[in-house]
């Protein structure tokens, strides 16, 4: 048989074994989730750590949150420290 016959018979994209075909991976739930939800991590970051930082603001007149929590900051723990006198609390 003449090679130039040949080649063009095996180019053919009619030839079953030239196709191209189609595999499904498996997902799992996780993996389709992660997907999902990776465009908005930076996001949800930002607003919990927004959100934290109101509440430690709003909460940080209540005596439970500012003894127990921010006086053992070390840079900040000076600035909520009580330096009232005794004789000036009324409790």
């Amino acid at each position: 048989m003449d090679p130039a016959v040949t080649r063009i018979v095996d180019e053919s994209p009619h030839q079953p074994d030239t196709m191209s075909r189609i595999q499904f991976a498996p997902r799992t739930p996780f993996s389709n989730a992660s997907s999902v939800l990776k465009p908005w991590f930076p996001t949800l970051g930002l607003w919990g750590f927004g959100a934290g930082a109101g509440a430690l603001l709003f909460l940080s007149v209540t005596p439970l949150v500012r003894y127990e929590l921010l006086v053992k900051v070390p840079v900040l723990g000076s600035y909520y420290e009580d330096k009232t006198p005794a004789s000036d609390k009324p409790f």
